[in-house]
């Protein structure tokens, strides 16, 4: 759980962390270099103001929220073995971090679903004008967990489903709380299970998450996989991302597993 404030040090460094550290942060760092002293300064010193009125406000998406299990799930047949969730929520890291350390998934691919194979690389992506989300294709034991255990962790941990079209630091449609069912039981699970959220408050906003038409799912760029593991020191992974890690292990305790299921070589999917 994220540890709560108890200096103006303390803030200062987050804060510092939400703006320089967002994935585009670093290109507007290096803009800056480029302006003069002051004008630098100025925008420094605007854009820190924002982030801070706008930090307070998300706080509760980074400590994780307990929520009820889904009322509506579905029943394993007795000759399945595998099945495959398309979850998006944000930067495809931190989810795909996620359940990379949930008992019964086998693999947890980052990528883009929701445009189509032309626009599906990260630089177009990051336009926000593709269709694309960034998403997580979750392979999984429906023996050993199922559908709507997955949805309850997506919801709970993964991301903040009540932010549209953002995540934490990140905005932009790419961004968005979204999840994409592989056929009609999951469209059914998940419809019930947003119904049944916000009916019963879980969340202090309403739940903005879509379900998305089923559509071909493509794997990220190979330096997108596996990068919450690869890169566990990296700052936006250690402001927005590891606390998830920690929630998933506080919260849903009897589903963490220590080793994460890494990705061996991802495939597309129609």
């Amino acid at each position: 759980m994220v540890q709560p404030f108890k200096s103006p040090k303390r803030i200062a460094r987050f804060l510092f962390c939400r703006i320089f550290f967002t994935r585009t942060g670093i290109h507007f760092a290096r803009k800056c270099s480029s302006l003069r002293r002051g004008h630098s300064a100025l925008l420094f010193a605007a854009l820190f103001l924002s982030a801070g009125m706008g930090l307070f406000s998300q706080l509760s998406a980074e400590s994780g929220r307990a929520i009820p299990a889904p009322a509506l799930d579905e029943q394993a047949g007795p000759a399945a073995t595998s099945e495959v969730a398309i979850l998006a929520g944000g930067c495809f890291w931190g989810v795909q971090g996620v359940f990379q350390h949930v008992k019964g998934v086998t693999s947890a691919v980052s990528g883009y679903a929701g445009g189509d194979s032309k626009t599906a690389q990260y630089e177009t992506v990051s336009s926000g004008s593709t269709a694309h989300a960034e998403s997580v294709r979750v392979t999984f034991d429906p023996h050993r967990i199922s559908y709507g255990h997955l949805l309850q962790i997506y919801f709970s941990v993964a991301h903040d489903p009540t932010q549209r079209n953002r995540q934490g630091p990140d905005t932009g449609t790419q961004y968005r709380s979204a999840i994409f069912p592989v056929n009609g039981e999951q469209a059914r699970v998940a419809k019930a299970y947003i119904e049944q959220l916000n009916q019963a408050h879980a969340f202090d906003a309403a739940i903005v998450t879509s379900i998305d038409p089923a559509r071909s799912f493509y794997p990220a760029e190979d330096y997108h996989q596996d990068f919450l593991t690869r890169n566990p020191n990296n700052p936006y992974i250690v402001v927005n991302d590891l606390p998830k890690i920690a929630n998933l292990k506080h919260l849903f305790p009897e589903n963490y597993r220590a080793a994460p299921v890494l990705v061996a070589a991802p495939q597309s999917s129609d």
